[in-house]
Parts: structure tokens; C-alpha cells; sequence
């Protein structure tokens, strides 16, 4: 599970570059970023609940 996220995130990144996801805050191209950003933090906030 924890290698499938990071994969998930690629994949949302690569699909909004080529097409954007219309999400509130993911209207444009440019914003693959946040998608990156959202994951860090969920990554982060997975770690904390673990420990």
C-alpha cells in the first residue's frame, strides 16, 4: 500500500498535465504541483499517525 500511493500520485500528476481535473484549486495545467503537495502531506500525516 504505501508504494502504491506515491505511484497514485505520479499518475494524478501525469493525467492533470494532459488533461486538468476541473477539481476546485486544479483548473489549469500549471497546478500539478498541489497534487504533489497533498500527497507530501499525506504521507507526513500517515507518519504521524503511525508512530
Amino acid at each position: 500500500m504505501a508504494k502504491i500511493v506515491p505511484l497514485l500520485a505520479i499518475l494524478l500528476m501525469l493525467l492533470h498535465l494532459i488533461r486538468p481535473l476541473g477539481l476546485p484549486g486544479l483548473k489549469r495545467r500549471r497546478d500539478f504541483w498541489k497534487i504533489a503537495i497533498l500527497m507530501i502531506a499525506a504521507v507526513l500525516f500517515a507518519a504521524v499517525l503511525r508512530d
